[in-house]
């Protein structure tokens, strides 16, 4: 009888940890992949030698969580950002607005925000605009600083939904950073008529 041989050790928890961050990215509301990955390795006993698995085998797990569990809400959830997020760059649209992360890519869980990554000719003049606005909004710490960070980091609210501003240095427009991808306006809205043509066809 022929035996079949299990998987190594080393790729059964690799997995094993790829769902647990994603699970808890969906319930919980982490954000950062890093940081469920690492939550993920230490609830399983995962030791420092044992290689953590990449964003984009956690973000598989986590899509596919998401349809089995969240299909509709989240369908709906996703939608709603991508509306909210066009409203938003077309306010922005003279700081050059891009749309990037969990919103963009379809994997935004129940506590996500709008990340959209603005190239103004200055930094001070999005907070000039927001106080001639009246918008409330707070400065924040960049997440993963890397070779090209950005200059500084605003969130504030729009209409209950939190949104986060990362304002880069006018001229770092066309630098390109990877597993980082990013949409204009046109790109999200033409997201935006696929998702209403997607959730006709599951009525």
């Amino acid at each position: 009888m022929a035996s079949h041989a299990s998987p190594p050790r080393s790729a059964t928890l690799r997995r094993e940890i790829a769902a647990l961050a994603a699970r808890m990215m969906a319930e919980d509301g982490i954000r950062d992949y890093l940081f469920a990955k690492r939550k993920a390795a230490r609830q399983l006993g995962a030791g420092v030698g044992d290689a953590l698995p990449t964003n984009e085998e956690v973000e598989t797990e986590l899509r596919a969580w998401q349809a089995l569990f969240q299909d509709d809400e989240h369908d709906a959830r996703v939608h709603e950002m991508r509306c909210a997020a066009v409203e938003i760059m077309r306010e922005l649209e003279a700081f050059r607005p891009y749309l990037t992360g969990a919103v963009l890519d379809g994997t935004a869980g129940r506590y996500a925000e709008i990340e959209i990554d603005l190239f103004p000719e200055s930094a001070k003049e999005v907070e000039i605009y927001f106080l001639n606005e009246n918008v409330a909004y707070e400065h924040r710490k960049p997440r993963h600083p890397g070779a090209n960070p950005p200059e500084t980091v605003l969130s504030f609210d729009w209409d209950d939904i939190p949104v986060r501003l990362a304002i880069y240095p006018d001229g770092q427009q066309r630098v390109a950073r990877k597993a980082h991808e990013r949409a204009r306006t046109a790109q999200v809205e033409a997201l935006i008529a696929a998702d209403g043509r997607n959730m006709e066809e599951k009525e």
